[in-house]
């Protein structure tokens, strides 16, 4: 017991307080969505993926990081897990919206993608840490690479391309973090324009370059079809003044003008039923969660924790980064979710995993 007492005296409580807070807000949108529909299924699952997640912090907390840095066998067993079950999506997986991308047990759905964010971060922490000496060596970046391209092919037959940019936007910071040369960035950085070019000409399909065209250009867009999902967005945002409307009194939200109230626009419903106090409280909880990451990195004793850390945070900004660019017209739509707050227990898992690693990481 008194040991019990010692390692829960020893946890980042900012951390996870901040994390805890974020999902709230997302129960709170929930729970006045759901009153005006009278459907609380949502609601409830989102209850029991916060519990869930709340368990799993404490049993990672406990669960010794140093097995990761130790046992390349057991990242790499880790990591072809992914692969698998990321093949067997297009096998096993229904099809929503034209996408398989989720598994359906029961009542809930599971997406493999969320967890192979986390197995990545901790496979470039594994390998950059061992070779943080010899980043010099242009194949170390290739041979990194490789190992988020094969997920990030399979995500894009899917396609998901949302997770393609988050998967690449991790590698990328932990090259830098890792201390690459700057030519070896300027090469990265024209061979992602290349690909880029050769992806708009030969891979995307033509509802993928509409939107981004119409981002682009949005006086030549239809805001009744492709612009429709933005324009409600920007609406709601502005109509929500400094206090909002009120939970649950939000007219685009309750009224069914701005889709994916739930998920990718939860922001933008926020927004409007809470206003700029609202979101300013929002980015507050967010900004307190990354600077206890980053803290952890700063004070980590080796590389292996700092990489982790530091990567998990720049998966963490990058998604609400996005996110929020795609509600306030600042980025193309491209299907991201708010992290915590967004409705979906895949996301939220993955993340309460990686701060119960943290956790452990802080006790050393």
């Amino acid at each position: 017991m008194y040991a019990m007492i010692r390692h829960l005296q020893k946890m980042d409580w900012v951390m996870i307080g901040a994390a805890v807070s974020l999902v709230l807000m997302g129960l709170f949108f929930l729970y006045g969505y759901s009153v005006n529909r009278g459907d609380f299924i949502n609601f409830y699952k989102q209850l029991f993926f916060l519990a869930v997640g709340l368990i799993l912090i404490l049993v990672f907390s406990f669960v010794d990081w140093r097995v990761f840095k130790q046992e390349p066998y057991l990242i790499l067993a880790l990591y072809l897990a992914c692969i698998i079950a990321l093949v067997l999506l297009f096998f096993l997986a229904p099809e929503i919206r034209g996408i398989k991308r989720w598994y359906k047990a029961g009542p809930f759905s599971v997406d493999p993608i969320e967890f192979t964010k986390i197995v990545l971060i901790i496979l470039l922490a594994k390998y950059f840490s061992t070779r943080h000496v010899e980043m010099y060596q242009i194949k170390h970046i290739f041979l990194s690479g490789l190992y988020v391209f094969l997920p990030a092919v399979l995500i894009f037959l899917q396609p998901d391309l949302g997770s393609i940019l988050l998967l690449f936007s991790l590698w990328l910071g932990i090259l830098l973090l890792s201390g690459i040369k700057v030519r070896h960035f300027l090469i990265i950085c024209f061979c992602g324009v290349l690909l880029a070019a050769l992806g708009w000409q030969f891979l995307l399909k033509d509802y993928q370059k509409e939107r981004i065209t119409s981002f682009i250009f949005p006086q030549t867009g239809d805001n009744l079809k492709i612009g429709w999902n933005q324009s409600q967005s920007e609406i709601a945002i502005g109509s929500g003044g400094l206090f909002g409307k009120g939970l649950g009194k939000g007219t685009q939200v309750q009224y069914g003008f701005l889709p994916e109230s739930q998920t990718d626009f939860i922001f933008a419903a926020i927004a409007e039923e809470t206003g700029f106090v609202g979101t300013v409280f929002l980015f507050v909880l967010f900004g307190a969660l990354i600077w206890r990451i980053i803290r952890i990195a700063a004070t980590s004793q080796s590389n292996f924790p700092r990489l982790f850390a530091l990567g998990f945070a720049i998966l963490l900004a990058s998604q609400v980064v996005i996110n929020i660019g795609m509600n306030v017209g600042f980025l193309p739509i491209i299907g991201i979710p708010l992290p915590l707050v967004s409705y979906g227990g895949g996301n939220l898992l993955l993340t309460f995993i990686a701060i119960g690693i943290l956790q452990n990481m802080k006790s050393y």
